[in-house]
């Protein structure tokens, strides 16, 4: 896991193109569709809680969790401009996600932005998988998205995308290994108004690309049922091209 130190101060700028208030429409809508009644919500890996937001404007009872202490510290600048909202939603919590441990269950996690991806190792993953099956109420939904293999190989691949924002230049390096994982560089270019200079700084993480078999294994062990995958950010059943693949996995308490 890695702090995202650099990444953090500047994540809320390259991801502008991301609206948080339509992906929270889209996990509402799947949680009502697949629910009777749903009120606590966790925001795994919730980054600077851009979306805990957005769930806690839609009703929802949100625990943000994330590793990060530089995303959170980001959260909570934010949460100090929501004085409408209570001072405990979202509630964010600075937690390893293999070493998941909340006040109470919840009654959907969902886990955005290829942050599974994030976790670069296979037994690691397993391990959440194994923690959020604790923490999800039988009958409960967990909703996660990943990017695919596809993606991975044919979109990320060996590539440089380059983000240019009115407070930050990006310069964004991609390698492939084994044809699965992806080491991330970046490199941001700032400028220093009272010297007339730009600055550098660096941060670079890994994500990991892992089959729609193994995912579901891990649903399975840990009492999900799968009840389907999207592709793309819609209603849509996922294919062979699909990027982000939508699991919606329901807690009925039967391991295997």
């Amino acid at each position: 896991m890695h702090g995202y130190g650099s990444f953090a101060k500047y994540y809320d700028q390259l991801t502008q193109n991301i609206s948080y208030g339509e992906r929270a429409a889209y996990f509402d809508a799947i949680i009502k569709q697949n629910m009777d009644s749903a009120s606590v919500v966790a925001d795994l890996a919730c980054g600077t809680g851009s979306l805990s937001f957005e769930l806690a404007d839609l009703g929802y009872d949100v625990v943000g969790v994330e590793l990060s202490e530089d995303m959170l510290s980001v959260a909570m600048q934010k949460k100090m401009e929501r004085p409408d909202l209570p001072f405990t939603n979202p509630l964010f919590v600075c937690q390893d996600l293999c070493e998941l441990e909340l006040y109470s269950p919840v009654d959907a996690a969902v886990c955005a932005l290829d942050s599974i991806n994030h976790i670069t190792e296979p037994e690691s993953v397993r391990k959440m998988f194994r923690k959020v099956g604790e923490y999800v109420r039988p009958g409960g939904l967990f909703v996660f998205d990943v990017n695919t293999e596809y993606k991975h190989r044919q979109v990320l691949g060996n590539e440089t995308f380059v983000y240019d924002t009115d407070e930050v230049y990006c310069v964004w390096q991609n390698t492939l290994e084994d044809g699965l994982l992806v080491t991330i560089d970046l490199d941001f270019f700032v400028y220093d108004e009272e010297n007339d200079c730009y600055y550098r700084e660096s941060d670079s993480f890994a994500e990991r690309a892992y089959s729609h078999d193994f995912l579901c294994t891990l649903l399975a062990e840990n009492g999900f049922e799968l009840v389907t995958v999207y592709g793309d950010d819609s209603f849509d059943p996922a294919g062979e091209t699909t990027q982000r693949a939508i699991y919606v996995a329901k807690k009925t308490g039967k391991e295997n």
